[in-house]
């Protein structure tokens, strides 16, 4: 690491914070309906939008008819983007007539891209067609952040309102979401990432030259685009297959800059928006204090890892950090910055290969995904995740007072807290579960490239990124095999909808509870105290979770490797 990058880094976080700030206040207006900058230009927009659509802006909705909406929205999502997908061949934008694509990849990629995780078994400039990348992937991109930020809303609505059957309407908060937050935001960043030279253009493909005087084609397409939208929409799946170590979709540091900064810009937001739209903006800087110190141990852990001498190599005197498998124009920092971003996030773009970290920081980035990626978190769905981890830490705090739990003016019953554990844990155990099939089953163990340890590390990782809609992966897998392009769709949609209809039945609940007055015995939410019960919960609900099977993988890993031995 170079001497001025922890400058550079302390001066990107100050700059990312600061912008996050107003962006928060300004979505809250935007989804309380109040007038903003650009309302005079996007109202009609959306007015039209609604009408075509059949939509009631005035008509709320229940907490079931809001998850059922969400439900079925995805599922026609699904099935349209499969269609798309297997056939594209005789459709337009097809330059290279590439053909349709294999059904089981066909349906992991649209669960993949639908429930906002995008992982990708294929290689996206080899296998979709530029109508595909656009009208599908793209698309997909946008709908699928909105609806998170939907829901993400529709739950902070039900620590807001009183004695209300109602959560808000999915269909204006889906449209909003698209047309005054994820499009303004998404055509100023591609219009930036196009004059640092990602690529957008309908070009079959450039040709080159090599030093050797051989003809090399190299792909293209309209990146430019989807990259803007992949990074703030929290989705991350690549036009090109190495993703954002790419030279088209990340050509210099600027891009990188500027991808890793979209990256954390919306789940940061999304926590101040929080603060501003109860009207208690302590509250909102207490759960972001938390995230910031949560990011800031993880961030710590890898540049420490990352920096160090691989041990393995040290002895042929091969010094220095760990430079395998990361783009030399980013170096260890900015590349395990990007690193803790994108799997705090639920992004899951990468600037190099997470299966070249050494062990104890891959750990951590399981690790992060793992605890359902509140750490900021994906766009809404982040801060359900944190909030339903708020709500277990004012159990605990409950329990130590003598008093009934109570987070906000609402007091907290077993139901709140059955549907807690059930977003905490069903995804938790959907990764654990699929990876014990997977090492139990020759289908499984035949996508391996690596064995022992590090062979495992590599299916834990698989399985905990579908299953925290993350989509980055560890490399080294091969998983576009019908066994896992099944198993991690199906785990992608229990980490979906696992999470957002547990926070949708809890915003009904709360939304129809009245507000009980703060007193003298209530428990304060927005100290010091508050932060590190909350850091505390999240840490242990992680660690009682992974730690015993991490135990087998990256942690057995890293003790081997100090010896020397390799896989």
């Amino acid at each position: 690491m170079n001497h001025y990058d922890f400058p550079a880094g302390m001066l990107f976080f100050a700059m990312l914070i600061v912008s996050s700030i107003p962006l928060g206040r300004y979505m809250a207006k935007v989804f309380a309906g109040e007038p903003t900058l650009i309302s005079r230009a996007v109202r009609p927009l959306e007015n039209a939008v609604c009408r075509v659509c059949g939509v009631d802006a005035s008509m709320e909705m229940s907490w079931k008819t809001y998850a059922m909406a969400f439900v079925v929205f995805n599922i026609i999502g699904i099935a349209a983007l499969m269609a798309l997908q297997m056939g594209q061949y005789p459709l337009p934008l097809n330059p290279q007539k590439l053909a349709g694509v294999r059904w089981d990849t066909a349906f992991n990629t649209a669960v993949s891209f639908v429930t906002n995780t995008n992982w990708q078994s294929y290689a996206g400039e080899s296998t979709m067609s530029s109508l595909t990348q656009m009208a599908g992937l793209a698309v997909q991109n946008f709908i699928s952040a909105a609806v998170g930020m939907a829901a993400g809303v529709a739950f902070v609505r039900g620590f807001m309102r009183r004695e209300s059957d109602t959560v808000g309407n999915f269909w204006v908060d889906t449209t909003r979401s698209i047309l005054y937050v994820l499009l303004p935001l998404s055509i100023i960043t591609g219009i930036i990432l196009m004059s640092q030279g990602v690529v957008q253009t309908f070009s079959r493909h450039a040709v080159a030259e090599t030093l050797e005087g051989s003809r090399q084609l190299l792909p293209l397409g309209p990146a430019a685009s989807q990259v803007a939208i992949k990074q703030l929409g929290s989705n991350g799946g690549g036009f090109f297959n190495a993703n954002s170590a790419h030279p088209f979709e990340n050509p210099t540091f600027a891009a990188n800059l500027v991808e890793n900064f979209a990256i954390l810009l919306i789940p940061m937001a999304f926590v101040f928006m929080f603060g501003y739209m109860i009207k208690k903006t302590k509250q909102g800087r207490a759960l972001f204090y938390a995230m910031l110190i949560l990011f800031i141990v993880g961030l710590g852990v890898i540049l420490y890892t990352e920096s160090q001498p691989n041990p393995a190599l040290s002895g042929a005197g091969i010094y220095g950090g760990n430079l395998e498998g990361k783009e030399t124009r980013f170096g260890v920092f900015w590349s395990g910055v990007w690193s803790e971003s994108t799997t705090t996030t639920s992004n899951g773009s990468v600037n190099g290969m997470h299966n070249s970290y050494m062990p104890l920081g891959g750990m951590i980035q399981m690790f992060n995904i793992g605890i359902g990626e509140v750490i900021f978190g994906g766009v809404g769905v982040g801060l359900i995740g944190v909030l339903f981890y708020a709500i277990l830490a004012m159990f605990v705090a409950g329990l130590m007072i003598g008093r009934t739990p109570e987070f906000m003016g609402k007091k907290l019953g077993p139901f709140e807290m059955i549907m807690a554990m059930i977003s905490m844990l069903v995804p938790m155990i959907s990764m654990i579960v699929f990876s014990a099939i997977a090492v139990s089953t020759d289908a499984g163990l035949a996508g391996l490239n690596n064995p022992s340890s590090r062979g495992l590390s590599e299916i834990l990782y698989a399985y905990s990124s579908g299953s925290g809609n993350n989509g980055s992966a560890f490399a080294g897998l091969g998983a576009n095999t019908v066994f896992y392009n099944g198993t991690i769709a199906i785990a992608m949609l229990i980490g979906r909808f696992a999470t957002v209809i547990p926070a949708l039945a809890v915003a009904g609940s709360l939304a129809k509870k009245k507000t009980v007055p703060e007193s003298g015995a209530s428990f304060p939410t927005t100290g010091l105290l508050f932060i590190i019960i909350l850091m505390s919960v999240i840490f242990i609900m992680g660690a009682l979770g992974f730690f015993p099977v991490y135990s087998l993988g990256p942690i057995l890993e890293h003790l081997f490797v100090n010896q020397g031995n390799l896989f």
